[in-house]
């Protein structure tokens, strides 16, 4: 692989990566504000706007996996320039969408080159940065882009929906997306990849992407259809059996699409395995609150993005100043479960917020949720640089692709048992005659104790299965 020489090439690299990390990560975000002008200017049914979101979901966990994988085969440069490509096309199609027929499309289209772009990002950045040190701070880059994204997305959604409409909202990425491909094509390294001979698995292609594709499309619509009910059973199973077939196949391949032998390191399945705990558990703070400021406290759309601020700084702060240091000193492992003990604790502190406009105050109530949120900065550089430790060189795409797509189906996990079980919870506080803000707030304290108990999950998965604290990650 021909890398970038100079430091400076090797920064504007990161500076790629970490935009088309931040286009992902806003482009999950920035909709939730925005859908309720795109429902009345087009004309969405209630549950068919839900596709606005799942379209997307759909599509960039079911490909994440396979992308890696095509990314190690036919050189990651290419996979990424052509996923940023496509996300880049598809944003100025749904900016121009007139229908939602045409919005669902280019959505599902936006999966794809997410798919595309992320799942070798992490790859390319592994390779680029092998002095330790300069991974660390590398991954720390990369890191607060995914954390502190949604916050920024929910601000910037609020503020171009309000100022502008919400059209901007895709078209955005058409300025930024064209800037990353034209900076990348000179400073990202170039590599010709394995061959697809090396893991040309068509039929392990096939049964990943549709058992995912699959899986998550089950998972989306737990809200609309029920957990116990005969769909979710019977397509739930189906996934599952898609998903056997898999590993079976590539236990038996002769060139398998994702050699079985990356789960032999103990830092990679225990790192994607507290990751999709993690994740799950934290999509009640990344949404939940946000719905519990518009719904209770009355918040707009820019004032709730606003108010989440406090979250996206510290998280800032803490990955770009400390984390690095903190991870060469103590190592990954103790590092991220003292982030997990903080975002513990912010999910305990909403368990307490109040039932009503009158009662809350945001500096008592949320402002020290938000500073606790710094645990993410801990966490997540610690977690990404262990869930990359173990994978050699030439699986360093597949490593990328796998730690993406554990993420997207804990966050798949976390909308459907989280969002199912404080709408329960509010639908039998309002039949027992409770106040609406009060049976809206019950039904989210529901959901952030439950968060804190798979974040306690996370913990315990942190403190044992990854026992021997790697403090410097394989090249």
């Amino acid at each position: 692989m021909a890398a970038p020489t100079t430091t400076r090439s090797r920064r504007l690299a990161l500076g790629v990566l970490a935009t088309g990390m931040l286009m992902t990560v806003l482009d999950g975000s920035i909709v939730t504000v925005a859908m309720p002008a795109i429902q009345s200017d087009l004309g969405f049914t209630p549950a068919g706007l839900s596709w606005v979101v799942n379209a997307y979901l759909i599509a960039f966990g079911s490909l994440l996996l396979l992308a890696g994988r095509l990314g190690d085969l036919i050189g990651r440069k290419r996979m990424f320039l052509a996923g940023t490509g496509l996300f880049t096309a598809a944003s100025l199609l749904a900016g121009a969408a007139a229908s939602p027929g045409v919005l669902i499309a280019a959505r599902f289209l936006q999966g794809i080159g997410s798919a595309m772009a992320s799942a070798v990002s992490l790859g390319i950045l592994v390779t680029l940065f092998a002095e330790p040190r300069e991974r660390a701070k590398a991954i720390a880059v990369f890191s607060f882009t995914g954390a502190a994204g949604a916050s920024i997305g929910q601000v910037l959604g609020g503020v171009l929906t309000d100022a502008l409409a919400w059209n901007w909202i895709f078209l955005i990425n058409l300025p930024i997306g064209i800037a990353a491909v034209l900076v990348a094509l000179p400073t990202l390294p170039g590599d010709r990849g394995l061959g697809l001979k090396a893991g040309a698995d068509t039929l392990g292609a096939l049964l990943v992407t549709s058992g995912l594709m699959l899986g998550i499309y089950t998972v989306v619509g737990v809200d609309q259809y029920g957990a116990a009910s005969a769909r979710t059973l019977g397509l739930g199973a189906l996934s599952l059996a898609l998903l056997a077939g898999f590993l079976v196949r590539q236990a038996t391949a002769r060139s398998p699409l994702m050699p079985l032998r990356i789960f032999r390191s103990r830092s990679v399945t225990g790192a994607n395995l507290v990751q999709m705990l993690m994740v799950a558990a934290l999509f009640s703070f990344q949404v939940l609150v946000a719905l519990y400021m518009q719904n209770v406290l009355g918040y707009g759309a820019a004032r709730t993005g606003l108010a989440m601020l406090p979250a996206a700084a510290v998280i800032g702060v803490v990955s770009l100043t400390v984390s690095a240091r903190l991870n060469a000193r103590f190592g990954e492992r103790r590092v991220l479960l003292a982030g997990i003990v903080l975002l513990i604790g912010v999910l305990g502190l909403l368990t307490r917020i109040p039932g009503s406009a009158g009662e809350a105050d945001y500096v008592t109530d949320l402002l020290p949720v938000m500073l606790l949120a710094a645990g993410f900065g801990l966490a997540l550089p610690a977690l990404t640089s262990l869930g990359m430790s173990g994978a050699k060189e030439e699986d360093a795409g597949l490593a990328s692709g796998l730690f993406n797509t554990t993420q997207q189906i804990g966050m798949a996990l976390g909308v459907a048992v989280l969002s199912t079980l404080a709408a329960s919870r509010t639908e039998s506080l309002a039949a027992a005659g409770r106040p609406v803000s009060e049976a809206l707030t019950g039904g989210y304290h529901l959901a952030f104790a439950v968060g804190a108990a798979l974040l306690i999950s996370a913990l315990a998965v942190a403190a044992t299965v990854l026992r021997r604290p790697s403090r410097t990650p394989a090249p």
